[in-house]
């Protein structure tokens, strides 16, 4: 009744054709190329020189992205607190109406 039904191959309808022989072709290395002129180095990078300015901007840059961070932190700690807690509240709540309901039966 449920027996699966398996495909019967497809007969070829075209002549078929033998597969193509591949002969090896020759190598044949090529001239030597002479080698290429040295290059010239390329000039070196200019020295950066950090000024009180730029050293008080990047401490102050460094400390704003340290604080942001951390508050971004600090509020998904706190998001996670007050989730667990308010779970634990219902499951609280949940406990003492099933049992109150019990001992009313």
């Amino acid at each position: 009744m449920l027996r699966p039904k398996i495909p019967t191959m497809p007969t070829p309808t075209s002549c078929v054709t033998p597969p193509a022989v591949v002969e090896p072709t020759a190598i044949v290395p090529a001239a030597q190329t002479p080698p290429p002129a040295p290059v010239a180095p390329a000039p070196s990078r200019p020295v950066v020189q950090l000024t009180p300015g730029t050293v008080i901007a990047l401490v102050g840059g460094g400390t704003a992205v340290v604080l942001v961070v951390g508050a971004v932190l600090v509020s998904l700690l706190l998001a996670a607190a007050i989730t667990g807690a308010s779970v634990a509240v219902c499951a609280v709540v949940l406990r003492s109406l099933l049992a109150s309901e019990a001992k009313r039966r």
